[in-house]
């Protein structure tokens, strides 16, 4: 297993966090009643915590210097490894809270995964990590329940949602070179692995919150690969990267 292929995963790992932590933060001051507010800046606070971590890890394994800072503020969109679900756009509520229990169903079983890791580096920030997931998903799949179960105009936001977002979970569970260097030297499983416990845990709350789960599969992919061809991400990168690119280097 080479640096490069570390560094990529750590990279996908810490842009998968960093992207989604930023659209969460979108909700600051905007949530339907305050304790939402508060809870979606805690979870935004959570997820850049990851960030933190992952592309600290990333910029050590590199060698050349970048910081967890540098690899956030300093990449342009074409560097970005996050798969393609994080960076779709917060839409009403519903959508927000779907796409957010679609994403913290994956990674906490990532991160349980990663916590038996061969590198202690990435054994430790998983261990870390997981606490935080564990609450994300519960209180995620808690609310898809209550609005997917509620009233009919909460469920139907609920189900379109789902139809919306559906195609690109397919990403997260299909493996490429640098997974398949990952598993080999035991430092992370093979994506498709975690297909079934995913599925059926997912079975279990769209059942509770009587919510569809589409017939059709995989239609998006390229987030992680950094073939992109979707505009979401470089319009976000605009808005978060503004103050480091017009203030290059500035402390304060």
């Amino acid at each position: 297993m080479s640096d490069d292929a570390l560094f990529e995963f750590l990279c996908r790992m810490g842009d998968n966090t960093l992207v989604l932590g930023h659209r969460v933060s979108e909700w600051c001051g905007h949530a339907p009643v305050l304790e939402e507010d508060i809870a979606l800046a805690n979870t935004a606070l959570d997820l850049i915590g990851q960030t933190q971590m992952w592309l600290g890890l990333a910029g050590e394994i590199e060698g050349k210097g970048r910081s967890a800072d540098d690899l956030a503020m300093r990449r342009d969109v074409w560097d970005f490894r996050n798969i393609l679900l994080v960076e779709q756009p917060n839409g009403d509520f519903g959508q927000t809270m779907m796409r957010q229990f679609l994403f913290d169903l994956w990674h906490l079983e990532m991160l349980k995964a990663l916590s038996g890791s061969s590198h202690d580096r990435v054994a430790a920030i998983a261990a870390k990590s997981v606490k935080e997931v564990q609450y994300h998903v519960e209180r995620s799949g808690d609310t898809v329940i209550g609005l997917g179960d509620g009233t009919s105009e909460s469920h139907r936001r609920m189900q379109a949602a789902l139809d919306l977002l559906w195609p690109y979970v397919g990403e997260m569970f299909v493996p490429d070179h640098i997974d398949a260097q990952m598993s080999e030297a035991g430092i992370a499983p093979d994506p498709g692995e975690l297909r079934a416990t995913y599925d059926a845990r997912l079975a279990e709350v769209m059942t509770e919150a009587t919510l569809t789960i589409p017939d059709s599969g995989f239609a998006h992919k390229g987030g992680k690969s950094g073939m992109r061809h979707s505009e979401h991400l470089g319009h976000m990168l605009t808005q978060m990267q503004w103050l480091q690119r017009a203030y290059p280097d500035a402390t304060w």
